[in-house]
């Protein structure tokens, strides 16, 4: 068991392994492609949404407690790797639900908001968020943590635009969760 925990690779992996034998046991071996959409777009968005909440309620308001000296362990190796994990988290959340929604009927209906329903709106609310995401949050944090090159003051500006955009991501998140759970439970 050791050596399976001491690997994050091989964690994942007994993890996936674990979920194919629950699947199999549970359904026969009979998969569920709607289910399998869901359950991929749920663990997506838990990468995506944890991510985001590390960055606005961990790692924004320990920076300023963080010594000098020490910050370039956040800025050139904490950072750089939760923000890859971020944007591709994003990505394959926003592909998914695309998916689940085309598999249950209700993509182009939830998207043109014909009728209006919660689930539309939650998918509207997470494509504003995944564009911010990949075309203003992670364009500023390349300058902002020094990947991209530019004067202080511009450092400065951009540091302060993702972190913007990051909180209005935030303020978003919550609605949108309701959104995309509420029709589960019969609708508001």
């Amino acid at each position: 068991m050791g050596a399976i925990l001491q690997s994050l690779g091989r964690t994942v992996l007994a993890g996936f392994v674990i979920l194919a034998l629950i699947v199999l046991f549970a359904t026969g071996g009979k998969v569920n492609h709607a289910g399998l959409a869901i359950y991929l777009h749920v663990i997506s968005g838990v990468m995506w949404i944890g991510l985001l909440w590390y960055f606005n309620f961990v790692q924004i308001p320990s920076m300023p407690k963080i010594p000098d000296d020490q910050k370039p362990a956040i800025s050139k190796v904490i950072a750089p790797t939760a923000l890859f994990w971020f944007r591709w988290a994003a990505l394959a959340t926003v592909v998914t639900g695309l998916l689940v929604a085309a598999v249950s009927g209700y993509l182009v209906s939830a998207l043109t908001f014909q009728p209006f329903t919660p689930i539309g709106l939650g998918m509207w609310l997470a494509l504003v968020m995944a564009f911010n995401v990949w075309f203003i949050i992670w364009p500023n944090q390349k300058k902002a943590l020094g990947i991209v090159t530019v004067e202080a003051a511009e450092k400065a500006k951009a540091a302060r635009m993702a972190m913007l955009t990051s909180r209005l991501n935030t303020m978003l998140s919550i609605p949108m969760l309701l959104c995309m759970v509420v029709p589960r439970w019969g609708g508001f």
